[in-house]
């Protein structure tokens, strides 16, 4: 099982928008992103920051239903 180390906001972005999600504003320096699917929206607030730390990036995988095989593999 691969362990998550810091990663910047492009490369969460990327990913994020690589599993469906869409840019839906910011406030600050903080950016929401929704995925909308039949029955649910996931929303997930990310910080524009150089280096996420490790456990804002698990709270955001959390929030977006995703599991780190997957987010390693987008």
């Amino acid at each position: 099982m691969a362990r998550l180390s810091p990663q910047p906001y492009r490369e969460i972005k990327r990913r994020l928008e690589a599993a469906g999600f869409v840019e839906a504003g910011q406030k600050g320096s903080h950016v929401k992103f929704i995925r909308r699917s039949n029955l649910t929206v996931d929303t997930v607030i990310v910080p524009r920051k150089h280096e996420v730390p490790v456990g804002t990036l698990h709270s955001i995988l959390n929030q977006a239903h995703i599991q780190l095989d997957e987010w390693e593999n987008l």
